[in-house]
């Protein structure tokens, strides 16, 4: 393999990882917030001191995650001067304003009111450290809302011109309320929601199981992880059905991909399953619902979808020779792993509150499959990697849609011993250090009891 290609592979490999602690973070701190809150507006002595345990033990979990992704996501700048140097200079002007901006502004803000909410549990008033977990909460969600705007404009570039070779920017005012920020960021932000819930959930029903000294309180935030996590689930199908309409007109050739539609279609048929002949540019085999796509997209079971082969056509006369089809298989099975995976979760938490929430009583009768709820705990990973491959691989060849290939940003110096050495090293680097916060994480979960004990 040559350097572009490795240097991709390593790139989706460091994002991928990366983005496990993301959505966590996003959504864990505003749940740790939330439980904070409880704690500072509850009455009784006794009632209080099980809950600042549970706002700690909660919050030990998160800053086990956030520090995780800190680290990952370091790592992933010095991607844009080592491997992709070309695109650093022909984009740096506009991708470097918002990441900027997401370092002072969001990264600051967390990292300097996450050190006061640590040691400021016997320094600060409740009101006053709760609002510190807060802000942390907010600057998280501000620092993904940076990334995204960045992100954003290598999908759908808007308030840029080209001077000298290279893009700068015209608007900032453009770049910050591209339309496309808004699918990408609510999709991300309840996303998080839904991650952050249902990891909530999951130890929640393992606390309950195991440990009948603590059972009562986590039945409690149980019951409240089960209402966060539906408000997150049914945020993404929303957010993720309007963003998928938007498509039409900012990304087509994504859509189209999507549903491995090749052919022009008015009303364009939902193929549930296909067998994806690329080569061919046609489906070899499919079982598809009539009219249900322009259904999806139009409200309407009438509408014109573009298919992929016109839309080569058009890119080519556009932009000249060349292949602008994304990987169809992979698009099109990640998004049903991510739509199957979205309705399994939300299966789970409506199983979950009907048993929190009318069968508590009887609430023994599960701790069998309390102790198995933690082998569902990747299904909200597993949505979240293939939602951010859909949302990477879709604009492929382009690294920044109709402005740069994504070959012609890669470093012109760079071999591919260097990239195969980083990334191995970086690799096993990750791993080991997945294997220890894991480790971490699970032998405190199991050795922490919520008590009225001091």
């Amino acid at each position: 393999m040559d350097a572009l290609i490795l240097s991709r592979l390593q790139f989706a490999i460091t994002t991928v990882y990366h983005f496990l602690f993301v959505p966590v973070t996003l959504g864990l701190s505003i749940f740790v917030a939330l439980l904070e809150t409880w704690y500072v507006t509850s009455g009784s002595y006794e009632e209080r001191i099980k809950l600042k345990k549970l706002v700690k033990f909660f919050g030990t979990i998160f800053l086990i995650n956030f520090s995780m992704g800190v680290v990952t996501g370091i790592v992933q700048e010095f991607h844009f001067g080592m491997n992709w140097s070309e695109y650093a200079r022909f984009m740096g002007d506009i991708f470097g304003a918002p990441l900027a901006l997401e370092a002072l502004t969001a990264f600051f803000l967390e990292s300097t009111f996450i050190g006061l909410w640590i040691f400021g549990w016997d320094r600060l008033s409740e009101k006053l450290h709760c609002l510190c977990i807060w802000i942390v909460a907010f600057g998280s969600n501000l620092s993904a809302f940076w990334i995204l705007v960045a992100n954003s404009f290598m999908q759908h570039p808007v308030g840029y011109e080209i001077e000298g070779g290279r893009a700068v920017m015209a608007s900032f005012f453009d770049l910050v309320t591209n339309r496309y920020v808004l699918g990408e960021y609510s999709h991300a932000l309840f996303a998080g929601i839904t991650t952050g819930g249902f990891l909530v959930i999951i130890i929640s029903a393992w606390k309950i199981a195991t440990d009948e000294i603590s059972r009562e309180m986590f039945i409690r935030t149980l019951r409240r992880a089960v209402l966060f996590t539906f408000i997150g689930v049914m945020g993404v199908m929303g957010s993720g059905h309007l963003h998928t309409q938007y498509l039409a007109t900012a990304n087509p050739m994504k859509l189209s991909s999507l549903e491995a539609l090749w052919e022009t279609k008015d009303p364009a048929p939902f193929a549930i399953v296909a067998d994806v002949n690329q080569a061919a540019g046609k489906n070899d085999f499919e079982i598809a619902v009539p009219k249900l796509f322009s259904f999806m997209l139009y409200n309407s079971f009438k509408g014109e979808v573009k298919g992929i082969n016109e839309l080569q056509r058009e890119a080519m006369e556009k932009y000249g020779a060349g292949n602008y089809i994304p990987d169809v298989k992979g698009m099109f099975w990640s998004f049903r792993i991510m739509v199957g995976t979205g309705g399994l979760l939300l299966g789970i938490v409506f199983v979950m509150g009907v048993i929190a929430f009318f069968l508590r009583d009887s609430i023994k009768n599960f701790l069998c499959c309390f102790k198995l709820m933690p082998l569902l705990l990747p299904l909200p990973f597993i949505a979240n990697s293939v939602g951010w491959y859909i949302t990477e691989a879709g604009r492929q060849p382009w690294i920044v849609v109709g402005l740069q290939k994504t070959a012609a940003a890669v470093s012109p110096n760079l071999t591919s011993g260097e990239v195969w050495l980083t990334l191995i090293g970086f690799t096993a680097i990750y791993l080991f250090l997945a294997v220890l916060a894991v480790f971490a994480a699970v032998k405190f979960i199991n050795r922490t009891k919520i008590t009225e004990e001091e």
